[in-house]
């Protein structure tokens, strides 16, 4: 018997009995079931509402994602579908949006929305800086073409939250190697400051890097590097990085050290004080004033 299955299917084909049913199994989602005893991962919660939707759904959004290998995907995040009219229920979303036979692929064999149909959806669908978050980890995994993405706009010219997906693809960068550091890249954006590069390698003397950066502007040699926590409670890993820092301090970069704690205003301030020091035009506009008031 499949990880995941339909209930009344088997019952039907005598492979479990009712008790058996009750006793030994849990609902997924209505009429689907899988052991109490294990633990379901992303792949099998999708299978599970694909069946629930009669096996005509299409996984979608941030689960899209994840099975195309997007990073930082929890197994128990809601499963979308596109492509069936269903009634909503506790982690399962149905989205009645059009779908067209080119924006579905296979990922082993379960019907998913294609990277492209799915980066549209996810910029759509989410939150501003999730959807950031999410487009940045998919262009992490694959590179997706963006000029594809906006041709799906011109197919769906009425689709909801299609002008906040527009807005969001020029700032896609597939460099962010965590969801923090595409958050501190939006803020530094919102707030006016010139967009950052991602990954950049530092050379000393020969041509293979001695560090990759985070984020930062090459011509005025100015990094913002995220420290998470497992950087400042390893010990080992601490003390490399206090030599890390000062190797690069003396090749003459200035690096603006982020951690989790640190508020978005004051990383901000931090960032444009070190970018004017060494000589960048940061020019901010009546909108970006009013975002910095957001950045508590």
């Amino acid at each position: 018997m499949a990880e995941v299955f339909i209930g009344s299917e088997e019952v039907a084909a005598g492979r479990v009995t009712r008790h058996e049913l009750r006793r030994w199994y849990a609902p997924v989602y209505r009429g689907v079931y899988a052991r109490k005893d294990i633990e379901l991962s992303l792949r099998d919660r999708a299978i599970a509402a694909w069946l629930a939707s009669g096996r005509k759904g299409v996984v979608a959004g941030v689960a899209a994602s994840g099975l195309h290998g997007a990073p930082w995907v929890d197994p128990d995040v809601p499963i979308e579908l596109v492509g069936v009219r269903i009634r909503p229920q506790h982690g399962l979303v149905p989205r009645a949006d059009r779908i067209a036979s080119d924006e579905i692929t296979r990922v082993g064999g379960l019907p998913v929305t294609s990277r492209v149909r799915t980066a549209f959806d996810m910029g759509r669908h989410l939150e501003r800086t999730d959807a950031l978050v999410r487009l940045d980890a998919l262009m992490w995994n694959q590179k997706f073409n963006r000029a594809d993405v906006r041709a799906l706009g011109d197919r769906y010219p009425r689709a909801a939250g299609l002008r906040r997906l527009l807005e969001l693809l020029p700032l896609v960068d597939g460099g962010a190697d965590s969801p923090r550091e595409s958050r501190i890249r939006l803020w530094l954006l919102d707030a006016g400051l010139p967009q950052p590069e991602t990954q950049i390698p530092v050379l000393a003397t020969s041509t293979r890097p001695v560090a990759w950066l985070d984020m930062g502007w090459r011509d005025y040699k100015v990094a913002v590097e995220y420290d998470g926590d497992h950087h400042r409670k390893d010990r080992k890993q601490y003390v490399k990085d206090i030599a890390r820092l000062r190797m690069l301090e003396a090749l003459g970069w200035i690096v603006i050290r982020v951690i989790a704690e640190d508020k978005p205003s004051d990383v901000i301030a931090r960032v444009e004080e070190a970018l004017i020091r060494r000589g960048c035009s940061v020019e901010v506009d009546d909108l970006h004033r009013f975002a910095r008031t957001f950045a508590a």
